[in-house]
């Protein structure tokens, strides 16, 4: 990926997030999420996990045919870095990619429990902040941010961007 697709797409990615608030989020509103998802990867034949996780807890997850034990560990990192930056951690991976650094010398983290791979993506809520995180893990990263996106932006009635 040359440092300009990079830009161009950390760009993306920051206004995509941007546009992604909710004005509430709770269990319904994880299952609508979850479901969709669900249904988007049953009908892609992904060999996914997918996971909704808000208030320090975990609101919505399943795990597809084809997906692996590794995922929910996949799951568990990527959410970690969402819940630190409040970003998703595609765009966490993009920003390390242009810096040529990694997450260890950049924020002195450990890739034990933080992964900068793309597929989770804060719940933000307009009024307060990060609530949360929805991550797919399976799919080739950028695959795997791109089907959380879309869910996300079809859940909030949003023209994909």
């Amino acid at each position: 990926m040359t440092d300009d697709v990079k830009h161009s797409e950390g760009q993306k990615i920051r206004l995509q997030e941007s546009r992604l608030r909710f004005s509430r989020f709770g269990p319904n509103e994880a299952w609508s999420v979850g479901t969709r998802l669900r249904a988007a990867a049953i009908a892609a034949s992904a060999p996914v996990a997918i996971d909704v996780y808000g208030y320090g807890r975990t609101l919505f997850h399943v795990a597809l045919e084809g997906s692996v034990p590794d995922n929910a560990e996949w799951i568990r990192r990527k959410r970690n870095i969402v819940l630190r930056f409040w970003r998703s951690s595609y765009s966490v991976r993009l920003d390390l990619l242009e810096a040529g650094l990694t997450l260890t010398e950049r924020y002195g983290i450990s890739e034990v429990d933080f992964a900068a791979a793309g597929g989770s993506v804060p719940i933000l809520l307009t009024d307060s902040g990060c609530i949360g995180a929805v991550t797919v893990s399976g799919l080739p990263q950028h695959e795997d941010h791109a089907m959380v996106m879309a869910a996300l932006e079809a859940e909030l009635g949003l023209e994909s961007l």
